[in-house]
């Protein structure tokens, strides 16, 4: 059955069209470089929150209208499946994502959950067959379950800690058998509540332990995904390990684990880190460790991870302008892990979301491109930094000097001069290539 009737084929129509089922700045066979616009943003549709979200909260039940939802079980699981590739074909978007317990329901026991996972493989890999659209990257759900309430790979149990690989081991197996490009490891309870009743060198050692492991069987499998660390700083833990791409790092150089792993980095979970969404993406990307983004935000007046559709369009464009200088994402994307508010619970919404997120994401990305062809914060931080290009500066940059030599150049020094860092004047220079990229359309 259809279960979008109301939906034609969503195509680009350009700035001044009024149709909302249309992408105004989102071009998908605009080229850059020899790259389509979708070849280069490489868009991604969450599983979990696009087609098994049903709009609860805390406070309220579900408010979601999904003409799937009157199935159960297996059922259930089959109907979204329908609905997604329908989805999928409608939007025209090049990938999905999704954790195993998103696409199948739990079983009594692992045995009969793997089978049921089996099952709506099959048939993800039957529409597969016929779809332009292919696995961005497929996780593992260890967070959910009363069974992971002291986390997975770095429960207090043992045998939770087997079972958690057990599931990873399965998950890894159906990435290979789908062609996902990526395999990611958010650790939803890897983390602590509190340190008076735990020992954090051993749940940190196990963690890499684990992870060495998914490293191991990869390479017996013959499974060429690159590996992600999705960082986050809280929720639902106090504090987990993966706090932020800067701890990420460490814990992967601590455990030798950086030549295998690169980050997926979520725009929501910077900010609750206290970061910006390009900060993270800048540190990954000069560590050469950028590896595919959750494209989504969060609202600055609520302090925990809203996962809203991304339309903020400063935030877009520095995110691209970190990609773009980073030659790309690989074999990375950016998948719309965000979701509808409450409010919005019409099927059409679905749409109207998604094609609001990657309007927002074409607009930063032709901003970006303009920013970097016009050499703009380039000619701007090379002013700046000037000083060590040259003299004792340039002897710092190439240690030709030591503390001796530096204290007898100070000891000379009359006068230092300092330039301002035009901080207003760098925004309004954003703002115009923003408010110039909008009249060009």
């Amino acid at each position: 059955m259809a279960y979008f009737s109301n939906v034609k084929k969503i195509n680009f129509e350009g700035a001044q069209s009024k149709n909302p089922f249309a992408f105004k700045f989102y071009n998908p066979e605009e080229t850059f470089q020899g790259k389509t616009m979708e070849e280069y943003l490489r868009f991604g549709v969450a599983y979990w929150h696009t087609f098994t979200m049903d709009g609860s909260d805390p406070f309220g039940a579900g408010t979601m209208s999904r003409q799937w939802d009157r199935y159960t079980g297996m059922d259930l699981a089959k109907a979204r499946v329908d609905a997604s590739f329908e989805f999928y074909d409608l939007l025209g978007v090049p990938y999905f994502c999704f954790h195993d317990l998103d696409i199948a329901p739990e079983g009594s026991n692992l045995k009969e959950t793997n089978q049921n996972l089996d099952q709506i493989v099959g048939m993800i890999k039957d529409y597969m067959k016929d779809s332009k659209t292919k696995l961005l990257w497929n996780t593992s759900n260890m967070f959910t379950h009363p069974r992971f309430v002291h986390g997975a790979a770095t429960s207090s149990n043992a045998d939770i800690f087997a079972y958690s690989a057990a599931k990873v081991k399965k998950s890894m197996e159906i990435g290979k058998e789908l062609g996902a490009e990526n395999y990611v490891f958010w650790g939803g309870r890897e983390g602590y509540e509190t340190l008076l009743n735990t020992d954090m060198k051993l749940e940190m050692d196990n963690l890499g332990r684990f992870l060495h492991m998914a490293v191991d069987y990869a390479k017996q499998i013959d499974f060429d995904a690159q590996f992600l660390i999705e960082p986050k700083p809280k929720e639902p833990t106090t504090h987990q390990y993966d706090f932020d791409v800067a701890t990420g790092y460490a814990f992967l150089q601590s455990y030798n684990l950086h030549d295998y792993f690169k980050f997926n980095i979520e725009a929501n979970h910077a900010t609750l880190a206290g970061h910006t969404f390009e900060h993270e993406l800048r540190y990954a990307r000069i560590n050469g460790l950028l590896g595919s983004v959750d494209a989504n935000q969060g609202d600055p007046l609520l302090g925990w991870d809203t996962d809203e559709f991304p339309t903020d369009l400063y935030s877009t464009t520095l995110a691209m302008y970190e990609i773009i200088k980073n030659g790309g994402l690989g074999k990375g994307g950016l998948n719309f892990d965000a979701k509808v508010r409450r409010g919005s619970f019409e099927p059409e919404d679905l749409f109207h979301a998604h094609i609001a997120g990657m309007d927002s994401f074409a607009v930063g990305f032709k901003v970006a491109q303009k920013l970097i062809e016009d050499k703009v914060f380039e000619d701007i931080i090379d002013n700046r930094y000037g000083s060590y290009t040259e003299g004792i500066g340039l002897d710092i940059v190439n240690g030709n000097t030591d503390f001796k030599k530096l204290e007898d150049y100070a000891l000379g020094l009359n006068e230092i001069k300092h330039q301002s860092g035009r901080l207003e004047s760098i925004k309004s220079v954003l703002n115009q290539y923003l408010l110039q990229a909008y009249a060009e359309r």
